[in-house]
């Protein structure tokens, strides 16, 4: 059996301050004016994936997929347990043969 490494969450928690760091530095200085045109759309969409990482980190340190990753492991255990008995079957019946 395989032994399941506990996540390191400190890297996570720096790529956090990080992300959280350049989105306070640059986001003062995004014009959203309305005669910006196209910075104003940059601005916005970098902004978002910021925030997309941002949440995507606090995810991962606050845990809120522990309980799920430990279901989806009883999954691929069930299903490799599966797919060999389902090999050793198929084996068998080409030995008879």
């Amino acid at each position: 059996m395989k032994t399941v490494k506990k996540p390191n969450k400190l890297k996570h928690f720096m790529y956090l301050i990080i992300a959280l760091a350049m989105l306070v530095y640059a986001l003062p200085m995004i014009s959203f004016e309305p005669g910006a045109g196209w910075i104003s759309a940059f601005g916005a969409v970098w902004a978002l994936f910021a925030f997309l990482v941002i949440g995507a980190h606090l995810h991962f340190i606050l845990g809120v997929n522990e309980e799920k990753q430990q279901k989806l492991e009883e999954v691929r255990r069930a299903k490799y347990r599966e797919w060999e008995s389902k090999w050793l079957k198929e084996g068998k019946q080409k030995q008879s043969m």
